[in-house]
């Protein structure tokens, strides 16, 4: 009896190893893995096992992260794991296309903490185990060629963050948006202090959407200086439209001085 007691505190209890099969992943395409789950000292009972993709984003207006879940696959129910046996399931969990990315060329973007977490929920455990795996999330072709164009224009990556929250006028479905941030080009170093851009895709589509932070210029007298301003664009990235030139246009519009104040 006091072994059970003991395995309702964690001791002696079930445990899990959750490992992904997949060394790299992309949006919209399933990501494979298993969880191993060994049993205890003692038979205990299962209400459910199940992994769930987490993305660790800022809270807008503080300085607080917090993990959302944005994909579950439950993987066992109502079972009873015998004492020191060994279960092996496999898994499939399929990935938004709105996942964000976490790594380029096989280089982690700074900033990123998206995983996936098997958690097994016991009858009667005080503290519930789990197991936590970080996901390398490559970008899609579309999404690759973006960012191949922006650093031959000279766009250097900054840093990567995950928002919570919606981009208005968006065709959105996550509760939270990736920005993937640069310092500008020397040709645009003098106009902007960053560029930002954030991938909305879909099975059919894929959406850019590009915010830039523009330097306040001043009068000769000393004006207003201060804050730079934020312009926002969007684009559909099509097979029939020059859509590097679109952004190259766009660029250089919003860089162009609008009068003794920008």
């Amino acid at each position: 009896m006091f072994q059970k007691v003991l395995a309702t505190f964690g001791s002696g209890g079930a445990k899990i190893d959750a490992r992904l099969l997949d060394r790299t992943a992309s949006p919209g395409r399933p990501l494979h893995g298993e969880v191993l789950l060994a049993g205890g000292e003692v038979d205990q009972e299962i209400k459910g096992l199940a992994v769930t993709l987490l993305a660790r984003v800022q809270v807008p207006g503080t300085d607080k992260t917090e993990d959302l879940p944005f994909g579950t696959q439950h993987l066992v129910g109502a079972e009873t794991i015998r004492a020191g046996q060994q279960v092996r399931l496999p898994f499939e969990v399929p990935l938004p296309w709105e996942t964000p990315v976490t790594s380029v060329y096989a280089k982690p973007l700074t900033g990123m903490a998206v995983g996936v977490r098997a958690e097994l929920d016991l009858a009667a455990a005080v503290s519930d185990p789990f197991d936590a795996d970080a996901v390398a999330i490559e970008p899609l072709p579309a999404q690759k060629r973006v960012l191949d164009a922006l650093s031959r224009t000279g766009f250097t990556f900054r840093e990567a963050i995950l928002e919570q929250g919606r981009i208005n006028g968006a065709q959105q479905q996550l509760p939270f948006f990736q920005e993937i941030r640069f310092t500008p080009s020397p040709r645009f170093a003098s106009a902007f202090s960053q560029l930002a851009v954030t991938f909305l895709a879909s099975s059919s589509r894929t959406d850019v959407v590009l915010e830039v932070t523009k330097r306040v210029r001043v009068s000769k007298t000393g004006g207003f200086g201060g804050r730079g301003q934020d312009f926002l664009g969007m684009f559909t990235m099509k097979p029939d439209v020059n859509w590097e030139k679109q952004l190259e246009d766009w660029l250089d519009q919003v860089a162009r001085p609008r009068g003794i104040f920008d």
